[in-house]
């Protein structure tokens, strides 16, 4: 029989984490600056339905998908027409498992 034994720890060379306190800090500030602005936008609803469109299309993006937030943009208004719809669709798809969580972690 055969197992994966790890290396005992602590690892050696040890792991430098300063690097990582300063990038935790940087995300930490832009966390409070988007808090803040956030307070400003009058329709927080929008600025979720669009952000979420462009993080699904970017994800898809990752995968091989072609397409880009003004496809998906036009397919949600079915104003379409000639563009690759099977990597559209499959965003679209993306959105509504992405909105199905988030409404479904606020009940």
């Amino acid at each position: 029989m055969k197992a994966f034994i790890p290396p005992p720890l602590p690892p050696n060379p040890p792991i430098e984490i300063t690097g990582l306190l300063t990038r935790l800090s940087a995300a930490k500030r832009a966390l409070g600056r988007l808090d803040g602005v956030s307070i400003l936008l009058r329709n927080k609803e929008l600025f979720l339905y669009m952000y979420v469109r462009k993080e699904a299309v970017l994800s898809s993006q990752i995968e091989g998908t072609q397409s880009t937030l003004s496809d998906l943009l036009r397919f949600e208004t079915e104003a379409i027409s000639g563009e690759p719809v099977d990597d559209i669709r499959e965003v679209s798809n993306y959105v509504d498992a992405m909105m199905f969580g988030l409404t479904s972690g606020l009940n």
